[in-house]
């Protein structure tokens, strides 16, 4: 069951709310509606793959039980063990289904063994879910954690909006929630902002990101067969991807933050306009927040962060990227993006570095557009290695997009830059949700997302602008267009509307319902 399917918009998620809010109104208690969330959570996971309940309820079971070890008064060593034996056994079960398959085919590569294991199938969610209760053991270690029950700590756990693929919730942002009166009763202004996020991030996915994925796709396709590709197909791939991926899970993560609000219950922020970093740093505080808040918090640090010289520094931050990488997936691509962003951290922090020692200083517009310039570049870069399907593709991609020597002639530019016909045909396909595999369209989509992302408010500093949602001042200064430029009053009175027109749109597109792009995580 997807967020973007028709059995979940108009069968679970209106069940779902309707027996909650219920339940928050007329139960003796607020279990109730927490044991209801607990259910329907479960059985929204249970839908994809029944057996593999048993898995996350199990998961749910030891981290729970091991927690409140943890959090005894058992002597030090004896925690230290438990909290020890706790993070293999999460990693164990993770490294098993995740890479096992990986493993073996390296080993039986290098050894030359013919060692052969069944395929074995990857458990939706598993690595969302082994973070987030890593993180709670690590807490509970250090005395970190508030008084829950296990009721409270399986819908930390298993809360649908933000289950399958994020964001990576923490137990301090949603535990104490669960204990306000205010979260189980229904209220029309989280509901109402709550629904316009989500209809937001639909419209992310299921009309950006599914009709920029046709030209994204048949690129990385055909460079698993062809030992060469031209320029123009090599970018038109990669800047396709470049976007199609932020849309897709950008949108699922709108999704998850405004199925949350709805319910009262708020989830943290993944995404803050990351195509407008202009550094690698600015990018990772911008890109997949929870993650890269993850690493910093129980991995950079752990490994001893920038406290014992500036080797290990750059060594530690290298080696939590390259984790970073490979937990995203099982290939060699994700471990050389995650390398790749860990060598862009390191010359970042030399750069400004070397900047200080000299006491030299940079400001304005032509500076920062060169570093926003440098950084997204750097950053298409490795969604190539993200994206392809191996090291020999993402290669045969890259070459493309240095293969001048393939760059079209300028009578063909002057042929298809004054096709007037053309641009209008392809204006009212990519209206009408049907884009075509004209170059048109193609260069229509990817600008006009381009100049959306630099420059437009993203979707929760817009709804900000307008309802007032309390979000981190980071995220309300983010756009370079404010609300405040075409009127308060108007964009309140309107949006709504709007918002019904992006669903209606949503609708009109469910006939080509695709999965989200990190549910492969």
């Amino acid at each position: 069951m997807l967020f973007n399917s028709p059995e979940f918009l108009f069968l679970f998620l209106p069940i779902t709310l309707i027996v909650y809010f219920l339940l928050g109104k007329y139960s003796p208690s607020k279990d109730y509606p927490i044991s209801w969330l607990v259910f329907s959570s479960l059985f929204f996971y249970g839908w994809w793959e029944a057996s593999y309940l048993l898995l996350i309820i199990g998961s749910m079971a030891f981290n729970y039980s091991f927690g409140i070890k943890l959090q005894s008064k058992l002597s030090l060593k004896v925690r230290k063990f438990l909290l020890g034996l706790g993070i293999v056994i999460n990693l164990g079960a993770l490294v098993y289904f995740k890479y096992m398959n990986f493993f073996v085919e390296q080993g039986n590569a290098m050894l030359g063994t013919n060692i052969y294991i069944e395929k074995i199938v990857l458990p939706l969610a598993i690595s969302f879910f082994t973070f987030q209760q890593i993180a709670y053991l690590v807490d509970s270690y250090r005395f970190e954690t508030s008084e829950h029950s296990f009721l409270h700590y399986a819908l930390f756990v298993s809360f649908f909006p933000q289950l399958i693929a994020g964001p990576i919730v923490h137990h301090k942002n949603v535990l104490p929630q669960f204990k306000s009166e205010k979260v189980f009763k229904f209220a029309v202004k989280p509901f109402f902002i709550g629904l316009c996020i989500f209809t937001l991030g639909l419209f992310k996915k299921m009309v950006i990101s599914d009709s920029i994925a046709m030209y994204s796709s048949p690129v990385f396709n055909l460079a698993t067969e062809a030992a060469s590709i031209d320029i123009v197909l090599a970018w038109t791939g990669a800047l396709a991807y470049t976007f199609q991926l932020y849309f897709d899970f950008s949108g699922y993560s709108d999704m998850a933050i405004g199925l949350a609000l709805m319910m009262g219950i708020r989830l943290p922020i993944n995404f803050n306009s990351p195509y407008k970093a202009t550094s690698i740093v600015d990018f990772w505080r911008r890109w997949h927040i929870t993650l890269s808040t993850f690493l910093r918090d129980y991995l950079y640090i752990a490994l001893g962060g920038n406290r014992n010289g500036v080797a290990r520094r750059y060594t530690n931050l290298l080696l939590t990227m390259l984790i970073g990488g490979f937990w995203h997936g099982a290939g060699w691509t994700f471990i050389i993006w995650g390398g790749l962003h860990g060598s862009y951290l390191i010359l970042n922090q030399l750069y400004r570095i070397m900047l200080n020692k000299l006491n030299i200083s940079f400001s304005g517009s032509l500076y920062s557009n060169i570093c926003w310039f440098i950084t997204f570049i750097s950053v298409i870069v490795s969604w190539v290695f993200f994206r392809a399907e191996s090291v020999d593709v993402a290669v045969v991609i890259l070459k493309g997009m240095v293969n001048f020597d393939s760059f079209p002639r300028v009578e063909i530019w002057k042929a298809f830059i004054f096709d007037f016909k053309g641009w209008g045909v392809s204006i009212l396909q990519i209206i009408n949700g049907k884009p075509s595999d004209t170059g048109h369209s193609a260069v229509l989509l990817i600008v006009t997302l381009l100049f959306a992302c630099k420059y437009l408010p993203n979707s929760l500093a817009m709804i900000n602008k307008i309802f007032t949602i309390n979000l981190p001042k980071s995220i309300e200064s983010s756009s370079h267009v404010s609300v405040e430029k075409i009127g308060k009053s108007f964009a309140y009175a309107t949006f709504p509307m709007c918002c019904g027109i992006l669903f209606a749109w949503c609708v009109l597109n469910m006939n080509r319902v695709s999965e989200f792009l990190y549910f492969q995580f």
